[in-house]
């Protein structure tokens, strides 16, 4: 039984832990908040511990004996990324150096800025906003230990997710698979019919676990396997599919009116740094990591309906709800 160390508990981490512990690992799962452990029908167990993923010596203590750390953290607001994330990186890579485990990154596609066409891992990191910038850096610097030989680093990059535990962070969470449910429609940011990459979160898990297993993946950025690009509209449009209810109406929210809630609300003022990723096609290219390591992306239809079911268990509606929109 190796042990694995998940930093954060939001969707990513906890399916990373599910399926490490199925595996029949045990994993420690550090958070601000802990909570308590379990055994796992795989023979495997998941151990919660309060702690400070900025602490580089509590994450070395934690990350003792662990043959890979999984930096599935995010900060505590989407417009302290600037602030909070340097210490949180340092802290990963430092606790990685101390220990001799793979430090295996879960990214996303900000660091490349806008691009026309397919989004690839070969493309160079050119964001122009502060939250693409640092993950820029925070990758730069994780390389740079790698190459010089005092850490294994290897980076996921995913879309927006879609997927179980997916909440009020997902643009497919708590704005949209609610209302759908109950027969009212979707607003959405950007323009609902450009093109855009979903990755569902069961496979950045896998992802993350192969990544970290296989030293062939080791040194570099790799995509996580996405299904072909969907708009907005169709996605909303699967998701009431595998529900059983009839399509509802999907408008879009004006940036007019993100920029006025900004004013007052300090994420929806972050907002406009990313417009490009919901005005124009946005689409992650993962062929790469299919063709190296085999891993297929899940079938949207089975996504959906994962989706669809961990909802309908979230909010205590056995049956499809019809209601006036």
């Amino acid at each position: 039984m190796a042990t694995h160390l998940i930093i954060g508990k939001g969707p990513v981490g906890s399916a990373t832990a599910d399926l490490l512990a199925s595996q029949g690992n045990h994993v420690r799962v550090v958070s601000r908040s802990g909570g308590s452990g379990a055994e796992t029908p795989g023979g495997g167990s998941v151990e919660h511990l309060a702690v400070d993923a900025a602490d580089a010596r509590a994450l070395t203590a934690a990350a003792d004996g662990a043959v890979a750390i999984y930096n599935c953290a995010n900060p505590t607001a989407y417009h302290r990324w600037a602030a909070e994330w340097p210490p949180m990186a340092t802290a990963m890579l430092d606790a990685a150096e101390a220990t001799g485990a793979t430090l295996v990154m879960t990214g996303n596609l900000y660091a490349y800025g806008p691009v026309d066409g397919p989004i690839t891992p070969d493309l160079p990191l050119a964001a122009p906003g502060t939250k693409g910038q640092v993950r820029a850096r925070m990758w730069a610097e994780a390389l740079a230990r790698h190459d010089a030989g005092r850490v294994h680093v290897v980076e996921a990059r995913a879309s927006d997710f879609i997927g179980p535990r997916v909440t009020d962070g997902g643009h497919l969470g708590e704005r949209a698979v609610p209302r759908l449910l109950h027969g009212k429609g979707v607003k959405v940011l950007g323009d609902p019919d450009a093109p855009h990459s979903w990755t569902y979160v069961p496979d950045v898990a896998r992802t993350l676990v192969t990544l970290g297993g296989d030293e062939r993946a080791w040194g570099r950025a790799w995509h996580v396997p996405t299904v072909e690009a969907r708009s907005a509209r169709q996605m909303v449009t699967a998701l009431c599919d595998a529900a059983g209810v009839a399509p509802v109406a999907v408008g879009r929210v004006p940036w007019s009116m993100v920029r006025l809630g900004g004013l007052v609300v300090p994420m929806l003022r972050e907002l406009g740094e990313t417009r490009y990723q919901f005005d124009r096609p946005f689409v992650l290219d993962s062929t790469e990591t299919t063709g190296t390591f085999g891993i297929e992306p899940t079938p949207l239809e089975a996504q959906c309906a994962a989706t669809v079911a961990w909802w309908r268990a979230r909010l205590g509606l056995a049956e499809p709800t019809l209601a006036a929109a």
